[in-house]
């Protein structure tokens, strides 16, 4: 069989001299006909000098760098499956990540010694890389999972969750067409690379299209600020969570013409305001927002339309051809538009499983093969989604459904809060009953009766919480998530 073994090889031939990667911190450039030819070389690398076979894990421990999408891709080609690790993680928790894994080899830089682990320098590997001569492979089995990602786990140890090139090239094709990607379109890539918005929405699609992606050892506000003005950068499309949008905004020299050149700032990973979204609508920004998931890629996406964004502002979007959505209730009853209900998904954007639970990968998807994504969401009659929970987050309060994620969202600008969180607990009388968690500003002062007035304005009596409390800091993943789970624990006492 003969043809291109993936879209970078296919882009070498149609547009060899083209630039398809640059690292930002090195000045190093790629051209797709050299990118093509690094990969080919890390695949011989991997191969001969790591003696890495079919099935093995090659695990990445590095802040960005063009060679870790050098190192995925050569994985794609030899039947290898690459395994980003999370460099926020303590040495304890990457530990086990790596004992979940079970890498047959470890590469990384300065984030190795911190965490403890042994494995070998990006630097070694990349002058190993210069220096081999290509291998030539055939084009592989696209079903065969080529990434791992694990989740934050805001409920337990992380999950490796296993992503072939079919659902990996799937969300590229979707991003392409949801976000207007073309050859001309050139990506910052400054959220972390074991994270599917670094590693696969920011990369696959540009690639797939023929377009360039500018790496970034990571996101610093003001230097991110610079580049996306920067015109010879040429920068059109960003990805990036809405804490980061918010930062940007908030930076003492933001301009927002110097944004005139984007396609659009994308975001997702989080729910974003709709007051925010608004507010960079005000100053001629579009900002559009999505959702996707680890397990899914890219699923929903808002028009680069500003009017529509404007009419929808906190939708998550809709769907292209190819992704099939369900909204059902806690019966299984598919609900009409305007209603919640949990979130099912069909496709080929579909992950594989979950690395070694089976019996996890079987709870997860229906008996007529649709995913469970356990998150609360509802659609319009014109097919716009709006997510509006997680599904584990729900809790039944006399009988009645509360979301936390709706009370949070009314607290959204109360003056003196830093950040809060809302939890069911168990009740006696009313089965479960919500505590707000709040974290204030520092020197002030906030009334936790004042908080409960603010809330008895915006919400029915049942979804109000019936505690309140104060402490330093939320609990919060390596990624930015709260722990509910353990902010439970702590308020049933049950640790």
């Amino acid at each position: 069989m003969t043809g291109p073994v993936d879209y970078v090889a296919f882009n070498a031939a149609r547009q060899p001299g083209r630039t398809a990667a640059v690292d930002l911190a090195s000045g190093r450039r790629w051209t797709y006909r050299v990118l093509d030819q690094a990969v080919a070389r890390c695949a011989r690398v991997l191969r001969e000098d790591f003696e890495c076979a079919s099935g093995d894990r090659v695990a990445s421990l590095a802040k960005n760098r063009v060679e870790l999408v050098i190192l995925h891709l050569a994985c794609a080609r030899t039947g290898l499956i690459y395994a980003p690790l999370n460099w926020r993680l303590s040495p304890a928790e990457i530990a086990a990540v790596l004992a979940d894994a079970e890498p047959r080899l470890v590469v990384g830089d300065g984030e190795m010694e911190r965490a403890g682990v042994s494995g070998v320098s990006l630097d070694v590997l990349a002058e190993a890389i210069d220096a081999a001569e290509p291998l030539a492979v055939e084009p592989g089995d696209p079903e065969l999972p080529s990434l791992l990602l694990y989740t934050s786990g805001t409920s337990g140890r992380p999950k490796g969750v296993l992503l072939s090139e079919r659902c990996l090239a799937r969300t590229a094709l979707n991003f392409g067409l949801l976000g207007d990607v073309t050859r001309r379109s050139v990506f910052l890539i400054d959220s972390p690379m074991f994270h599917i918005i670094g590693m696969v929405t920011s990369v696959r699609p540009a690639l797939m299209h023929g377009g360039a992606i500018l790496v970034s050892d990571g996101f610093q506000p003001a230097r991110t600020l610079a580049r996306l003005g920067d015109p010879d950068l040429g920068i059109s499309h960003y990805f990036c969570v809405p804490q980061m949008a918010a930062m940007l905004r908030g930076e003492p020299g933001f301009d927002p013409r110097a944004m005139a050149g984007l396609t659009a700032i994308f975001t997702g990973g989080a729910p974003h305001r709709a007051a925010d979204i608004q507010a960079w609508l005000d100053l001629g920004v579009p900002v559009v927002d999505g959702f996707g998931m680890s397990e899914a890629g890219t699923v929903f996406t808002m028009p680069l339309d500003r009017d529509q964004i404007a009419a929808r502002a906190g939708a998550v979007g809709v769907a292209p051809p190819g992704i099939f959505s369900r909204i059902i209730d806690a019966d299984g009853r598919d609900c009409p538009d305007g209603v919640a209900g949990e979130l099912l998904l069909r496709g080929e954007n579909l992950f594989s499983g979950y690395w070694r639970r089976p019996e996890e990968t079987r709870a997860a998807f229906t008996s007529d093969g649709w995913f469970r994504t356990g998150d609360i969401a509802l659609r319009d009659a014109e097919g716009f989604h709006w997510m509006v929970d997680r599904k584990k987050d729900m809790f039944i309060s006399g009988g009645e459904n509360v979301y936390p994620a709706e009370i949070e969202q009314a607290l959204t600008g109360y003056p003196g809060l830093k950040e809060w969180a809302v939890v069911g607990v168990p009740d006696a009388r009313w089965g479960e009953v919500g505590v707000c968690v709040l974290v204030t500003a520092d020197d002030a002062e906030v009334s936790r009766d004042a908080v409960r007035t603010h809330l008895a304005e915006r919400l029915a009596r049942y979804k109000l919480p019936h505690r309140f409390e104060v402490i330093e800091a939320l609990p919060r993943t390596a990624s930015g998530k709260v722990r509910k789970n353990e902010l439970r624990r702590w308020l049933t006492g049950s640790e």
